[in-house]
């Protein structure tokens, strides 16, 4: 019997870092946070995705995403409600970055924490990609014959998140540096308009994305 009931650990954590580091959906709405917001929306996006990654797992245990994916219905009412979160906060960053009158660039309102936070919450959450991936995922790599396959699904969840969850913040490392850079060389209110285009368009993006995927 494994330690654990889970079966190659070794393996499955070098398949997580792969994962973890390929680009997708995630890399993209840190990349966005970060260039609008700074250092610290980026690290608060990067433990919002990491705390929706917790509610999936706990929803996997639980049999939840199991529900879902075999809910056609369920499982599109869930993916179009992330297409329309993830359209608002698009709207809402090009909103806040067109001209006031031909004379000057709109500032972006501050955001605080909690709402920076809540954001990535439930972008992930509404993901019923994630979920479906932690259900197909964690269990190639549990026993079978294992007594407790929560505690193994728990243990690889955790793996799983702890190593995103670094990457995520190498990831705001690197994108802030690359704000700074262009801080020093670009006027700061034409700036601050670019890059809440730039994360407009990346919000929209991932919500046509996901919404071909739904189709």
């Amino acid at each position: 019997m494994e330690p654990m009931g889970i079966v190659n650990y070794p393996a499955f954590l070098l398949a997580g870092i792969l994962l973890n580091i390929t680009p997708g959906a995630d890399t993209f709405y840190i990349a966005a946070r970060c260039l609008s917001g700074g250092r610290w929306a980026g690290v608060l996006s990067v433990l919002g995705i990491s705390t929706g990654g917790v509610a999936h797992t706990l929803a996997a245990v639980c049999g939840l995403t199991l529900i879902l994916s075999s809910s056609p219905k369920l499982f599109a009412a869930v993916q179009f409600s992330g297409v329309a979160y993830l359209f608002y906060l698009g709207g809402r960053s090009l909103v806040s970055s067109v001209p006031d009158g031909g004379r000057r660039l709109l500032l972006v309102p501050a955001i605080s924490g909690a709402r920076i936070y809540t954001e990535a919450v439930t972008t992930n959450v509404l993901n019923p990609k994630v979920a479906l991936f932690f259900l197909a995922f964690l269990p190639q790599f549990i026993d079978r014959e294992y007594t407790h396959p929560a505690l193994s699904f728990l243990v690889l969840g955790a793996t799983f998140i702890a190593t995103g969850t670094l990457w995520g913040l190498v990831l705001v490392i690197a994108f802030c540096s690359l704000r700074s850079r262009l801080t020093r060389s670009i006027q700061s209110a034409r700036l601050q308009a670019l890059f809440q285009r730039i994360s407009a368009a990346v919000f929209i993006a991932l919500g046509v994305s996901l919404a071909f995927s739904a189709l």
